[in-house]
């Protein structure tokens, strides 16, 4: 009963067969290969769009890279204040931009609203040099409260970030579970709601280690030398095709969606579960992530089964499942609120 992290799921099976097959013969380094150059096609395809795309293996190389795009040395980046890159990167976005700043908002769920987003953009004064100005909105997709954000809302904030000269990227560590759950193609929750550059994770999902960093319409013209940010900054694998072959085996058919899908639908079932056993959900279940407010004893109840799980800095508990959590998993913890042992 894995239920710390989706990290700590194995690699989905057809993950495993496309590197083993892209492990045959010679090919070209950095990024010069077949896999890569289909892999970016077929984001193109699965975004409707044309795009530029680079791939790392971990998230936080992917947001702080792509937001050394966005902001420089002297500017700041918006995000909320429990976002992943300010809460969990070690500082990683304030190295790879040189110096930039975090900006941070609120919002229930975790999400930024347009009241919270409002009062720092009325406040950028780029003619003030004591104050540092924002020149980039980061949004979570999902929340690190495991909420989404609707397309509309995204719309909304990125629109309102251009219209004060900020750049737009998104977190999308767990893009896939939030377009499982609000029924939105990538395209719409993306560059057509005004995101700019997307940090799109795959390693959540079921890959190994595989992260693509996209960049939409004219960002991709304008930064032609973020290739050289990724090799300086050590996040260019010489054997890229074994990434991009994760890449490729995870959209194939589907399979990111049909998996974040399944993840969703096992959180949805140990939320319930959770409820009928007089707990009390923290925030929505919107993906595949569930923090709960356990009754007291639940919590050694569960852990004296074998669950595994964070206790959160809000005072809730936090599960989450993935492409790998199976329907036998979520019975057996809500066994043990029961007391009992399920085989």
């Amino acid at each position: 009963m894995h239920f710390a992290s989706d990290t700590t799921a194995p690699a989905h099976p057809r993950v495993l067969e496309a590197v083993m097959a892209a492990n045959s013969g010679a090919a070209p380094s950095y990024g010069a290969d077949a896999w890569t150059q289909r892999a970016a096609e077929a984001l193109g395809a699965v975004f409707e769009t044309e795009l530029a795309v680079s791939f790392v293996s971990s998230g936080t190389a992917a947001n702080a890279l792509a937001l050394s795009l966005l902001c420089p040395p002297d500017g700041a980046v918006i995000c909320h204040e429990n976002a992943h890159i300010n809460r969990d990167e070690r500082g990683a976005p304030e190295f790879y931009t040189g110096g930039g700043k975090l900006l941070l908002a609120g919002g229930e769920g975790d999400k930024i609203t347009l009241q919270t987003l409002r009062p720092l953009l009325d406040a950028i004064d780029r003619d003030f040099v004591h104050e540092t100005p924002a020149d980039a909105l980061s949004l979570s997709q999902l929340s690190e409260a495991g909420t989404a954000y609707g397309v509309d809302e995204v719309a909304a904030l990125c629109r309102a970030a251009r219209e004060a000269g900020l750049h737009t990227h998104m977190d999308g560590a767990r893009f896939a579970n939030a377009l499982a759950s609000t029924g939105a193609s990538p395209a719409a929750m993306s560059w057509r709601a005004g995101v700019e550059v997307l940090s799109l994770g795959f390693t959540k999902t079921g890959a190994m280690g595989a992260e693509a960093i996209i960049l939409f319409g004219k960002m991709a013209d304008r930064w032609p030398m973020r290739e050289a940010r990724r090799k300086r900054g050590g996040h260019m694998p010489p054997k890229q095709r074994f990434i991009a072959a994760q890449v490729l085996a995870m959209l194939d058919g589907g399979l990111w969606l049909d998996l974040a899908a399944h993840a969703n639908a096992m959180a949805q079932e140990l939320a319930g579960g959770f409820v009928r056993h007089g707990a009390v959900l923290q925030h929505p279940v919107q993906g595949n992530e569930v923090f709960v407010r356990l009754r007291s004893g639940q919590a050694a109840a569960l852990r004296a089964a074998g669950a595994q799980f964070y206790d959160w800095p809000d005072g809730s508990a936090r599960f989450v499942t993935s492409w790998n959590t199976s329907a036998a998993d979520v019975k057996q913890a809500l066994a043990a609120l029961d007391g009992r042992t399920e085989a």
